[in-house]
């Protein structure tokens, strides 16, 4: 296992050489003229921006000391975005790149044969005839865009374009997470919800992902944000942070003004169990909010139940759906938060009305919704299975990159609706 474990390491580093050496290629010695200053700023950045992204995943993994983790955070996971846009944009240069190349020559032949000016004839004084002067020598024609430079010219275009691009996209991916997530609202109607609990609000938040990046100023955003939904219940699903109790506790204290009329209730998700989950359910517990463990509550109008993350398996603390489920009053609707969409399958033999899960990001990097639909039955939004209905958060927060494109964040205010109404 060790064994092939390090075989994994050793091909993932190789493929990141491989590809900043592509880069270093494209961006810094194509687009410079032989060694000087811009080259040696280029190849210093190509060198120290994978160090940092391998040097900040490491910290976190290994639970180096905070500050350390705070240092390294920022420039190691916003170059992890960027290697990633200036991959896809580097290979839609290559696709532009003879187009540019052709224009770039074209431009050139237009040069090379447009007609030389005639000049005006001068008037021919009168009186004797002018001796003519020597003949003056043959002019060279004029020289042209060499083809090393035509070259030269056409990579730099490239590659201006490439890094604007891969830039652009990264910081403006950027802005959309630290201005803090949107508010999405989303009407679920359910077949045993009495009338009088028609229009109940729950602000569903998950993913928030507190850490050495996003830290305490983040967490006050989320709050005000669902505080200002005026939810009749908050709904917290995971992925609450990214660190020990120790480091992140701080961070996590704006929680205890979150202000529900039923409450605020809370299930892991699998990166708790990276960080300490019972010293997380603790905490959690201590800000105001109600851990659902394997567990229900019994509300005035419906069940709400909550298991624990598949990664607490490993812990002998993985989800029960038939602790959490047993034993309650079928008429009745019951809600369940459990934090990746993969565990509908139980909830629908459960005969649960509607899960509420996180834990895909909607992808957070485009084009990674389409490797979070191969790995999750719905990415985002509400779906139908069976007579269960699942709704999938984006989530209001990032996990490495602060950087979300094409998959803004989302804090969600799902309005239960009777049928009965």
């Amino acid at each position: 296992m060790v064994v092939v474990f390090a075989l994994v390491v050793l091909a993932v580093l190789a493929a990141l050489v491989a590809l900043h050496w592509y880069a270093w290629r494209r961006l810094v010695r194509d687009t410079t003229r032989g060694p000087g200053l811009a080259r040696r700023t280029g190849t210093a950045v190509l060198v120290a921006g994978p160090v940092l992204m391998v040097a900040a995943l490491v910290a976190e993994r290994a639970g180096a000391p905070f500050w350390l983790q705070r240092v390294l955070g920022w420039p190691g996971f916003l170059w992890m975005a960027l290697t990633l846009y200036l991959l896809l944009a580097l290979l839609a240069g290559e696709l532009v790149r003879p187009l540019v190349r052709r224009l770039a020559e074209r431009g050139a032949r237009a040069e090379q044969t447009a007609p030389a000016p005639v000049p005006d004839a001068e008037p021919v004084p009168a009186g004797p005839a002018p001796v003519d002067p020597e003949p003056a020598p043959p002019q060279e024609p004029p020289q042209h865009q060499s083809a090393p430079s035509r070259r030269l010219f056409v990579s730099r275009v490239v590659g201006g374009a490439v890094a604007t691009a891969a830039v652009g996209t990264v910081g403006y991916g950027t802005y959309g997470v630290l201005r803090g997530p949107a508010v999405k609202r989303v009407t679920v109607p359910l077949a045993k919800l009495p009338r009088a609990a028609h229009g109940f609000r729950i602000a569903v938040v998950s993913d928030i992902h507190l850490g050495p990046v996003l830290g305490r100023g983040f967490a006050q955003k989320v709050v005000d944000t669902i505080n200002s939904t005026q939810p009749d219940l908050i709904a917290v699903v995971g992925d609450l942070v990214d660190g020990s109790v120790q480091d992140l506790g701080p961070a996590a204290a704006p929680l205890s003004q979150l202000k529900a009329r039923h409450g605020s209730y809370f299930v892991t998700g699998n990166h708790e169990y990276f960080s300490g989950a019972d010293e997380w359910v603790e905490e959690v517990r201590r800000l105001g909010l109600h851990p659902l463990r394997n567990a229900r509550t019994e509300l005035p109008a419906f069940d709400l139940a909550g298991v624990d993350d598949l990664a607490g398996e490993s812990e002998g603390e993985g989800p029960d759906f038939t602790k959490a489920l047993a034993d309650r009053d079928t008429s009745r609707a019951v809600v369940l938060l459990a934090h990746q969409p993969l565990q509908i399958h139980e909830a629908v033999r459960h005969h649960v009305d509607l899960q509420l899960s996180g834990h895909t990001h909607g992808g957070q990097l485009w084009p990674g919704n389409f490797i979070a639909a191969a790995a999750n039955p719905t990415v985002a939004g509400l779906d139908r299975y069976g007579d269960t209905q699942l709704y999938v958060s984006r989530g209001a927060g990032a996990w490495g990159p602060p950087t979300r494109v094409g998959a803004p964040s989302d804090i969600t205010v799902v309005e239960l609706a009777s049928k009965q109404a």
